[in-house]
């Protein structure tokens, strides 16, 4: 119930905002004073029946509009970040200790692998091409369908195998978070 009302402050000060209102307005048609109206917008008044009614009323739309969570889209916004033959596509819209990508990777004879470290830990699915990946003494060629998770405390590198295009979904998770594969 708290978090209900504590979200209507905002919606009220977008309605009247998105309506091109003073308080002053809205004071003369609800009979609300402006002050009254000022801190229910800025939370510093609970909201209650006898002056959500008033307010729904000269808006003219139902009192659930006002108390009522608007719906969330739930699509992620996805931004594609270029860095070098890599492109990054965030698949996660929160942050957070956990985030998901799909990266692709397109093929580089020129690039030189230079293995980097820093804290956290990846788990990533090839889902199409082959990628290698360099972990520490390790040289690894992996093919489509198959999983890799390490530390990323330890020096690593990873790019196209060959000369197609690789596409990986990968799971990051910042301060050692470990994602474990199950077979």
């Amino acid at each position: 119930m708290d978090d209900v009302l504590a979200g209507v402050g905002l919606r009220l000060k977008a309605l009247r905002t998105e309506r091109d209102l003073t308080l002053s307005a809205l004071a003369e048609t609800t009979g609300i004073s402006v002050s009254t109206l000022s801190r229910l917008e800025s939370g510093r008044r609970r909201a209650s029946l006898e002056l959500l009614l008033p307010i729904a009323e000269a808006y003219r739309i139902p009192l659930d509009d006002l108390v009522r969570e608007p719906t969330r889209d739930p699509r992620v916004q996805q931004v594609r970040r270029q860095s070098g033959s890599m492109t990054s596509i965030p698949l996660t819209g929160q942050p957070g200790n956990l985030q998901a990508y799909k990266l692709i990777i397109e093929p580089d004879p020129d690039q030189v692998p230079e293995q980097r470290t820093h804290e956290g830990y990846e788990w990533f699915y090839v889902l199409a091409g082959r990628v290698r990946l360099l972990l520490g003494s390790q040289d690894l060629v992996l093919s489509a369908g198959e999983a890799v998770e390490f530390d990323t405390r330890n020096p690593h590198w990873f790019g196209a195998a060959g000369d197609e295009r690789a596409e990986l979904l990968s799971l990051f998770g910042k301060q050692g978070e470990r994602i474990h594969l199950r077979t």
